[in-house]
């Protein structure tokens, strides 16, 4: 019997407004050219409290990117497993960079669903409103708000986690 492959370590780059906002080593879980499933440690050394929810060091997230939708959703767990919820990400469809980063777009809205789906939360939208992108490019900020509506109402149906199969 042989030992179990170690995963791939590919570095996930967040992009927003053309510039990184941060990148990091990830555990490439899967990748079958349409979806990308990562895991990786909480980015950063500190907290991250946003009222509903707090992200710490220890945390573990399981990304889940497509090649062919407008948003990124990472499932966060603790250290020791406990489900938190998802934090969704709308963003343009991710590419694989040449420097094989997986390469993600951050379209400023962001939706909360909580591991017992009683709290869905809508974020950023005012970020998202002065971002300039509906003058920009209108056709993408219609691609990230219908993005943001659909997975709101998938999150109010109690499609999470079966969506991200």
């Amino acid at each position: 019997m042989s030992a179990p492959s170690t995963p791939e370590v590919v570095h996930v780059r967040l992009v927003k407004a053309g510039r990184t906002k941060i990148r990091y080593p990830a555990a490439l879980l899967r990748d079958d050219g349409t979806h990308a499933v990562v895991r990786a440690d909480w980015a950063t050394d500190g907290v991250r409290d946003f009222g509903f929810v707090r992200f710490v060091p220890g945390d573990v997230l399981t990304e889940h990117y497509w090649r062919d939708r407008w948003y990124a959703v990472k499932e966060v767990r603790t250290g020791d497993g406990v489900l938190k919820g998802w934090y969704c990400d709308i963003a343009r469809p991710v590419v694989r960079g040449e420097d094989g980063d997986l390469l993600s777009e951050d379209l400023d809205l962001d939706l909360w669903v909580s591991a017992d789906g009683s709290e869905v939360i809508r974020l950023d939208e005012d970020e998202f409103a002065d971002s300039g992108l509906a003058e920009r490019d209108p056709a993408a900020a219609r691609e990230a708000t219908r993005a943001l509506d659909a997975l709101e109402l998938l999150a109010r149906q109690g499609a999470f986690p079966a969506l991200l199969s």
